[in-house]
């Protein structure tokens, strides 16, 4: 008996299984490589990408996905929804993201204020690429965010998005004010989510709206959403293999893991402990107050999604793999999760947000900058900010940290200092982020039951059943229209 239930919990969770046995064998295959080449010498960038290789391929077949999965889900969830119903599930769901992101800073900023890491941490100037910082305001930055909701081309918007580009006067080109600077703008690469997410709910909205007319149109984006979603499933079995050559690719290219951990050790303690907390403490928390329901099980349900989003680091790219999880799983609503999920991968990051303001912080105890209660506040609401504007790709919270670090006045060169392990802290908040997400699907689906209820069921998100509006599939009505 005991033997028969094991075989059917390994059968029921053999993806998560071998996904999270991917994690750990990377890990360890990474520090074990490492050891690979003679003393003082490192692994050459060609043979890093080698073995990155597979791993590009995987990350790049779930970045494929993104597109056509936030457009049709997004129009088939709300087209399938009458209006009232929208706007309610999207009140609350935006409800709830507002919440936890202001939560999670809270917590942030207590801890670092508390234990204060950047007192006792010698500073640390990586080798490692800068990246390029821009000037920025954040003004502009929130601006940008508005912009790019109502995209010019919708053609443009899944290659590129606005950005601000700030020039200095050219009688003073030294000059360091950037109010006083000439405002610009450009296209640059990179897929407007957001643009996208804003023109297919608009889309779907008025499919709701002509009701009878639209039906035609509404059945093609829900069976093209079916569609997308089985080769999402082809392509989630290969995450084992995906995450395990990510993870020691990464490792492979650290200088020197001992001595970074040494300088940034309480730092990285403060940061992942707390979004840890957050993610797994408080939001579980919350999910049981609010729906009574077992959070742990439930987290279980999200193994595989929690391993892709730490493997990938993208929260954006973990979005097929979260919306089967919590469809197929947890039995969410799709008509919820894939009105949600598209709306959170873009805005709601809880494990952002708190990063960013405990980075600041510890930067300024690393400067001796005493900091007074006002400009705490401004953190904490520019580290809010911060994270909505942060796209859903791996390592976009240095980019805005720079707008958080313009708040406490230290230069964005200081993002230097935390570098080294930025790219570990950022699987940890890109968890969190995924969680996030998923538990404020369910508390939405939660609050939204009695709505749901007077609708016709949906059909499932694997294809293989399409229920009408009965309730039943089309098997059972042809079976009893025999009978």
């Amino acid at each position: 008996m005991r033997r028969e239930k094991l075989m059917l919990f390994v059968k029921t969770n053999l993806l998560t299984l071998l996904t999270i046995t991917g994690v750990v064998v990377g890990i360890v295959l990474g520090i074990g490589l490492r050891e690979v080449p003679n003393e003082g010498e490192k692994w050459a960038s060609r043979d890093v990408m080698y073995i990155n290789f597979i791993g590009d391929l995987f990350l790049r077949m779930l970045k494929a996905l993104i597109l056509p999965l936030i457009v049709t889900s997004l129009i088939a969830a709300v087209g399938s929804l009458d209006l009232s119903l929208s706007g309610k599930i999207g009140g609350r769901a935006v409800l709830y993201y507002i919440v936890t992101t202001v939560m999670a800073v809270i917590l942030g900023i207590i801890l670092v204020v508390t234990i204060q890491p950047g007192k006792g941490a010698e500073e640390s100037s990586s080798n490692q690429s800068k990246g390029e910082m821009r000037n920025v305001t954040t003004t502009d930055t929130m601006l940008d965010l508005v912009r790019n909701m109502f995209p010019p081309n919708l053609v443009q918007a899944c290659l590129q998005q606005y950005q601000t580009v700030l020039t200095p006067p050219k009688d003073n080109p030294a000059s360091t004010d950037l109010d006083a600077w000439s405002v610009g703008g450009k296209f640059t690469d990179g897929m407007n989510i957001i643009g996208l997410v804003v023109a297919s709910i608009v889309f779907g909205i008025a499919l709701s709206a002509l009701k009878e007319e639209s039906q035609l149109v509404l059945k093609f984006f829900q069976q093209l959403s079916h569609t997308v979603m089985k080769v999402t499933g082809w392509v989630i079995w290969l995450s084992p293999i995906g995450v395990l050559f990510l993870i020691t690719a990464k490792l492979l290219e650290m200088d020197d893991l001992g001595e970074v951990f040494s300088k940034l050790g309480l730092y990285f303690s403060v940061v992942a402990g707390g979004i840890v907390f957050h993610g797994f403490v408080i939001l579980p928390l919350l999910f049981f107050l609010f729906t009574r329901r077992n959070p742990v099980r439930f987290v279980g349900n999200m193994g595989q999604a929690i391993a892709t989003a730490f493997g990938t680091s993208s929260s954006s790219a973990t979005l097929p793999v979260t919306m089967q999880c919590l469809e197929e799983k947890n039995h969410v609503d799709p008509r919820v999760s894939r009105f949600v999920l598209p709306i959170g991968a873009t805005i709601n990051m809880d494990g952002t947000a708190l990063y960013e303001a405990v980075a600041a912080i510890f930067i300024a105890q690393l400067r001796d900058l005493p900091l007074t209660f006002g400009n705490i506040v401004a953190i904490s609401i520019t580290a809010t900010a911060a994270s909505i504007g942060a796209a859903g790709i791996p390592q976009a919270g240095l980019v805005t940290l720079v707008m958080v670090l313009d708040t406490v006045g230290l230069p964005a060169e200081d993002v230097s200092l935390i570098i080294a392990v930025d790219w570990l802290l950022d699987r940890f908040r890109t968890v969190v982020n995924v969680l996030g997400d998923s538990f404020g699907a369910a508390i939405v689906e939660h609050f939204s039951k009695k709505e749901l209820a007077a609708l016709p069921p949906p059909s499932e998100t694997n294809g293989k059943i399409h229920r009408n509006s009965t309730g039943y599939s089309a098997e059972t009505v042809v079976i009893e229209e025999r009978l």
